[in-house]
């Protein structure tokens, strides 16, 4: 991911008011960022209990979304919709989103299953178990970065999608 400044990340949210972009606080150590190591700047915001902010690449862009967690816990281990793995060291929460514009004032809305403090990136990149005699480790690692930024920015485009 592109290195990102704090003006780009507050005039990237598509379905947030001012206020709500004027009162997020960014990422502990946003400024030491390993920009290189992330495929979208996910965190949860320290101040506001249940809320959190996701920024992701999108056609040259980025593309800020606010989501709020559900109140309840999926009742079994769930499996994060965005990194897909299947041998998460941290828990999977629900995210609800508002939709973009319009859609979004009249309160429709979206939600997924995504990893409780966004390791997604961190998740892909681990070293997948060998499958089998000659399976290609850097290759499902290549497969799984792409997957997790394909599925990512999926949400975002189904959160600014006005029908």
């Amino acid at each position: 991911m592109l290195p990102l400044t704090e003006d780009a990340v507050r005039a990237s949210f598509v379905n947030a008011s001012r206020k709500e972009v004027a009162d997020l606080s960014l990422p502990v150590r946003f400024d030491s960022l390993d920009w290189d190591s992330i495929d979208l700047l996910g965190w949860r915001d320290k101040k506001i209990g249940r809320r959190a902010y996701a920024v992701v690449p999108l056609d040259g862009r980025v593309v800020g979304v606010l989501l709020k967690q559900a109140d309840a816990l999926p009742r079994s281990r769930a499996q994060c919709s965005w990194c897909r793995d299947t041998r998460l060291p941290n828990d999977v929460v629900f995210f609800g989103a508002r939709k973009a514009g319009a859609a979004g004032r009249a309160g429709d809305a979206l939600g997924t299953l995504v990893c409780s403090d966004f390791q997604c990136s961190a998740n892909v990149r681990a070293r997948p178990p060998i499958a089998y005699v000659g399976f290609d480790v850097e290759a499902a690692r290549a497969e799984r970065i792409e997957t997790l930024r394909a599925r990512s920015a999926g949400f975002v485009h189904e959160v600014l999608a006005t029908e």
